[in-house]
């Protein structure tokens, strides 16, 4: 039990006993209604239950207020307790409570702030780039923010699964394998025009020599439609191999890799999933037939107006894929559906609200929208890649950056805000980079960690150093978990600790929020505050029990940070 879940049971209590008593009047009681006070100097908490209660307790704000301090329990996590301005209730912890957080961070590790579980699985779908071309800076940003967002939610209770959907069905394939086609023939010496419709990136002609390097001219003797079919395969696969490269480099992986074609895959009893889609909306009353094309009725549900299904010409929409696909993902037995969609997709979510509402699971699609990013350099708008004279590809920027830099900068805003993402700055090796800021904190714990180690133990040192013990069997063999913490008093030693008691928090509200971007700044705010520290309290000092609490601390602050920066997808170096 953190320390806000601690104050919580000590509000209730007191709210309890001052309603057995007859002080405060209520039928039901209130919510403790806890926060940090923006002023540090306010104390660590503040309760707002006395100005959200006095009309029901039919007494004034401070009344009320008074009357649950003087209901508080004896306990031994409060310090101070005072009614402050209109009504509320500030709050200032015992020393010791702060240090328990040291010792409850080094005992739970990893498992720091992790949530209890959370009822209900969680479909969330990401990324699911077209496998006609390779992937822009704007499919990395939601591969960093999908795959953060798991990590966070996972760490707050929920069961996620994390998907893919292949767009490997419709027309884009065949204007794609048109377009590999026209390359090849030129490249074969043809006098061919590419169509109106095509694929013109430098990429299309680099998949047609690379079947012409393979097969050499054969292909020409092959009719034209059967070498198109070919070659659409063929370019569609080699785009989607290449995608899953890049992501699995960015450490960015899918439990389900979901084939669009698939739906259309005719099973045993004669039909495939659209068939069977298509079948139970009708069943509904929600598909009618008009003007030869097949609808369906999503005004029913709000939206401006109804979709077409099949077309007149018989060919199914990219809507009918994605009836079938969220009625497959509800057949999964799914509780509740994340997509994560560009901001220029805004207008095909209400046609997506009314299909799960008209399957009879309203409320179950949640859509999050991402903005763009804009690439600069040194403070230039980046307009074409130097390599190619094109668009900057995602991998194009991993490979300039780094993974790390990539991700930390493309997760440091909120995702409904474009990113301006600084090529130049994010290679920085300063404090004017925050990844590299943060990775310094860790990696200087790290180093102090070591160095104690070499003065109390030249030979455990040498093991760290090499490599054959690692950073947390030093902290573990260097300073015990029971040790007195008591000499923790400074006031930048309190700051730290109070950043650290605010983690469990964070996770829930970030993972509740859909927000992995709070960790960014959580985790620069710590380094802050641990680099304040390191200034203001030297940690190698002659007094062994202050230099150990400080060690305790510094190990403490090492595991959070290397927490936050994991739940991130970004590393936490041991040396810089």
């Amino acid at each position: 039990m953190n320390n806000k879940e601690r104050l919580n049971h000590l509000i209730e209590a007191a709210l309890e006993a001052a309603r057995a008593d007859g002080t405060l009047e209520l039928e039901t009681l209130p919510a403790p209604g806890l926060e940090r006070p923006r002023d540090a100097a306010n104390g660590d908490w503040a309760s707002t239950v006395a100005m959200r209660t006095s009309k029901l307790a039919h007494k004034a704000p401070r009344e009320v207020a008074e009357a649950v301090i003087a209901h508080l329990p004896e306990n031994d996590l409060v310090e101070v307790v005072e009614v402050a301005g209109p009504g509320f209730i500030n709050i200032r912890l015992r020393g010791s409570a702060l240090q328990d957080v040291v010792r409850t961070i080094r005992t739970e590790e990893e498992g720091y702030g992790k949530g209890g579980p959370i009822e209900g699985r969680v479909n969330l779908e990401y990324v699911s780039a077209n496998p006609t071309g390779p992937m822009h800076v704007g499919h990395g940003r939601w591969a960093a923010l999908g795959d953060a967002m798991a990590r966070v939610m996972r760490h707050g209770g929920y069961t996620v699964d994390e998907e893919f959907y292949i767009n490997d069905h419709g027309t884009q394939l065949d204007v794609f394998g048109n377009s590999v086609d026209v390359r090849y023939q030129q490249l074969c010496g043809c006098e061919v025009e590419m169509p109106e419709q095509c694929y013109g990136g430098a990429y299309v002609t680099d998949i047609a020599r690379d079947i012409l390097e393979e097969d050499g001219e054969k292909w020409l003797e092959v009719p034209e439609e059967e070498r198109r079919l070919a070659f659409r395969e063929r370019s569609y696969k080699q785009m989607l191999r290449n995608a899953q490269r890049v992501l699995d480099g960015f450490g960015t992986t899918f439990d389900t890799w979901f084939s669009e074609r698939s739906l259309y895959e005719v099973d045993e009893s004669g039909a495939s999933a659209v068939d069977r889609a298509l079948r139970e909306m009708g069943e509904k009353g929600y598909v009618y037939e008009s003007d030869g094309a097949t609808w369906f009725r999503s005004t029913a549900f709000g939206d401006e107006k109804d979709r077409v299904l099949i077309k007149e010409n018989g060919e199914y929409t990219y809507f009918m894929s994605d009836v079938a696909y969220g009625h497959d993902k509800l057949g999964r037995g799914y509780e509740h559906l994340i997509d994560i969609w560009g901001a220029d997709h805004h207008g095909y979510v209400k046609r997506c609200e009314a299909m799960f509402e008209a399957w009879g699971h309203p409320g179950v699609l949640e859509v999050v929208l991402g903005q763009l990013v804009n690439l600069f350099r040194n403070g230039e708008a980046v307009r074409m890649s130097k390599r190619t004279g094109e668009m900057v590809t995602f991998e194009e920027l991993i490979d300039e950056v780094g993974p790390d830099a990539t991700r930390y900068l493309m997760l440091s805003r909120s995702s409904d805000q474009p990113i301006d993402f600084d090529i130049e700055v994010a290679k920085k090796k300063d404090a004017t980079n925050p990844v590299y800021y943060v990775q310094y904190a860790h990696a200087r714990i790290c180093s102090i960690l070591r160095r104690a180690a070499e003065e109390e133990s030249p030979e455990l040192a040498a093991e760290a150093q090499s490599g054959a013990v690692t950073i947390d069997e030093l902290a573990k063999r260097l300073v015990p978990l029971g040790c007195d913490l008591s000499p923790l008093v400074h006031e930048s030693e309190l700051a730290l600790m109070r950043q650290l008691d605010g983690f469990p928090e964070l996770i829930a509200a970030a993972a509740r929020d859909r927000a992995p971007f709070r960790l960014t700044h959580y985790a620069q705010d710590l380094a802050a505050a641990f680099h304040q520290f390191y200034t203001n309290c030297h940690v190698l000092v002659d007094d062994a029990a202050v230099q150990t609490a400080r060690l305790a601390l510094c190990d403490a602050t090492r595991i959070v940070l290397a927490l936050t920066l994991s739940l991130l997808g970004v590393s936490a170096p041991t040396k810089m």
